[in-house]
Order: structure tokens, then sequence, then C-alpha cells
């Protein structure tokens, strides 16, 4: 590996790529993982159980500082409430602390109770609007007690047939709802909070969705107040959608808050980042890379047949893999190319950092920071996987995660 690094980082060198400043920039990246990627997962059909399954949010706090151990670039956990929910949102916060990992965002649960049939906080009934925004509230309070910085807010708020709700009615409820939980967040009341509004296509709501698409929801931050952003799910689009023009137009606006990292071959999948369409990452981080420094990378996926530490371990591999690639475009001559109008000239530019093998150099900065060269063969080889089976048994039963 140290061969093939020096190799690299001489062609690198003769290309005019500034490798130390590349190596710093990566050296930087933190990708925050979601504490329910490593529970149970599944489809609307079935939940598939693992053996060696975390039962509680500590346990799954140990898978995170396993993935964060062999990349040395996770170090930030998300939390799903109520999937992570316990009595002393403190010493959780100190249990995470204590992992050498940091609280990521809070990511409120209004899908799942049988209250939100109809909508959460976009319910015609007053009483349902108002438990939801109270579950919203809650969670502000959870983000102060745990050291969390921000909320990551996503609605399945929807409906299924033409007349079912006022469309209008249900916008304006929204709205309402989320200006309340940006002032009560704000730091007139303790350390304010970003408010990360996702957006979705489709599903569970198969007529019209409350926040369908990114223009809705950077409309509707407008609305909230300055501390609401926008966050891009990669697998909330329509086919062919170009995610990188979307990147662009909302940070020009200030709007770009963050994304929620996966892959997908059909619909939303969740499938592990980069494993479909690693060409796609990579012109997206090629547009992150213009920007004074990155937004939240955060992973969002439900792994439902592979294993849930090593599908997460890849996922944190290739992003730092393709913003590896990103960072090594030669931009003055991208802008020469693209002044000249030099069409191929600047697609060149852009396809021969994609070409290029990072994974010495990835592995090389890993190494740097204490982590593991190669991850997976140190997760596999260090009997990680065999340990937590022999901890938490076979038979286990469910815990925090889409089967709860």
């Amino acid at each position: 590996m140290s061969t093939d690094y020096e190799h690299l980082a001489a062609k690198l060198t003769d290309r005019g790529v500034d490798v130390a400043a590349v190596r710093a920039r990566l050296s930087e990246l933190v990708v925050e993982v979601p504490s329910w990627g490593f529970g149970d997962s599944g489809t609307r059909f079935a939940t598939f159980l693992q053996d060696g399954r975390p039962r509680s949010v500590v346990e799954r706090l140990e898978d995170a500082a396993e993935v964060q151990r062999l990349t040395g670039a996770s170090s930030r956990v998300a939390l799903h409430i109520p999937w992570d929910a316990v009595d002393d949102y403190a010493q959780l916060g100190r249990e995470i602390t204590d992992r050498g990992l940091t609280v990521g965002t809070i990511n409120p649960n209004l899908f799942q109770d049988v209250d939100y049939k109809l909508g959460s906080i976009t319910n015609p009934d007053a009483g349902i609007r108002r438990k939801a925004t109270d579950h919203l509230l809650e969670c502000g309070e959870i983000a102060r007690a745990t050291g969390s910085d921000a909320l990551s807010l996503w609605f399945a708020d929807g409906t299924n047939y033409v007349g079912q709700d006022d469309l209008l009615a249900r916008r304006h409820r929204m709205r309402e709802a989320l200006q309340e939980l940006h002032a009560a967040t704000g730091s007139e009341s303790g350390p304010a909070l970003a408010l990360l509004v996702e957006y979705k296509l489709y599903e569970p709501a198969f007529y019209a969705t409350d926040l369908a698409d990114w223009g809705s929801a950077a409309l509707l931050c407008r609305e909230i107040g300055e501390r609401a952003q926008v966050l891009v799910d990669l697998g909330h689009h329509a086919h062919g959608v170009n995610i990188e023009q979307i990147v662009a137009i909302l940070a020009s606006y200030g709007l770009l808050g963050g994304f929620h990292t996966n892959d997908r071959r059909y619909g939303d999948d969740d499938l592990i980042t980069g494993s479909v369409n690693p060409f796609a990452l990579f012109s997206i981080f090629f547009e992150l890379t213009a920007l004074p420094q990155l937004p939240r990378i955060s992973i969002d996926q439900g792994h439902n047949v592979e294993t849930k530490v090593e599908a997460i371990l890849r996922s944190v591999l290739n992003i730092q893999d393709s913003y590896a690639k990103a960072l090594l475009v030669d931009r003055t001559a991208l802008a020469q190319a693209q002044a000249e109008g030099d069409v191929n000239r600047a697609h060149g530019l852009l396809t021969d950092a994609f070409s290029t093998d990072v994974r010495p150099l990835t592995a090389s900065v890993r190494e740097a920071k204490g982590a593991a060269a190669d991850p997976v063969a140190a997760l596999r080889d260090g009997g990680y996987p065999q340990k937590i089976i022999d901890a938490r048994g076979k038979a286990a039963g469910v815990a925090g995660g889409w089967g709860r």
C-alpha cells in the first residue's frame, strides 16, 4: 500500500495536484452515520432479523464506534426518536462522547404512529397536529440535552386521492408548525438548532406529498426562518433528475443544509452509497468541493440483506473515495476550457479525475489518522462481527429500527 501511494502521489504531483492540500481536506471529512443503520430493517412486507443485532442505543453506538475506529472519518452519529429514546439524554450524550463520537442530528419519527395515517403536522385533526408539533419540540430539547446542533426533519405527510384534503391548507399547517419549532429552538432558549428540511417525491403518499421536491422545501425554509435549510436525500428524486444542479442552486441561495447519502436502482432503495452510480456521487462532490466548506454529509440507509456494520463501512469508504476524486479536478484548467467552449476538454478533466484509483491515497490518509488502510479487511479479520454475535446472540428481540 505504501508503494502504491508513493506512485500515485508522484503521478498526481506531475499533474500539478497539491497532494498535501488534498490530504488535509480529506482528513477533515466527517461522515455522519445513522444509529438506525445498525438496527433491524426491511421492506413494507417484512423486517429481516440478523444475528448480533444491537438491542439498545448503547449497542448501536458500539457499532458506530467500530466504524469510526476503522475509517477515522465517521465520528458523528445521528439519533432517531423514539427508536433511540432513553430516560436520561444527558447521560446518552456522555455515552456518545465516551466512545470518541459526537452527536449528530436528532431525527423525529412522525410516520409510524397510527394517529399519523392522514398526516402529522398537516393532519386535518388539530389535536393530532398538536401531538406531532409537541414531538418536534421534544426532539429540540433532546438535541440540547445530548449536545446535538440540528434537527433532521422528514415528513411522510401527503394524500392518496384527489380531494382527500385541502392541499393549500396542508401547506399552511406545515408552515405554522415549523415556524413554532423555529421559534422554540432559537438562541433565546438555549443553543440555536439548525432545522434541516427533507423532501421526498413519493411514498407513502401516492397522490401528493406535502414536501415533494427541493423547490417546495426551499420555499418552505424561506418561510420558516434563517436556521432552516434543505436536506437532500439522494434517493428522493425522479429518475434522471440532476442532483448536482440542485446542489448548485441551493448553495447559491445559502439553503443547502446537508445530505442523506445512499444509492438506488429504482425507487428509494437505500442501498450502499456509491454502489449503483458512483459517477453521480462523484459529480455531486465535484459541486461540493467548489463551496467554502462541505455541508453536513450523512448516511441514511436501511440495510435489508447485507450485514449492517460492513454496509455502513463501505458507504463511508465510497464517500471518501468520491470526495478524493473530486478534489483532484484541475479547476484552473477547467475554467479555461469552459471559457473557451472546449466541451471535450472540460468533460475530460472530470472523467480523468473520476478514473483515478484514489484508494492508496484515502488508505494513507486513514492510516495517518490511526485508522485502517483497508477497513473492510480489518473488520473481518479483527473478529468484530463474531464478537457481537457472541455478545448479543442470535435470537434477540427486535431493537430500535424499522421493525420496532
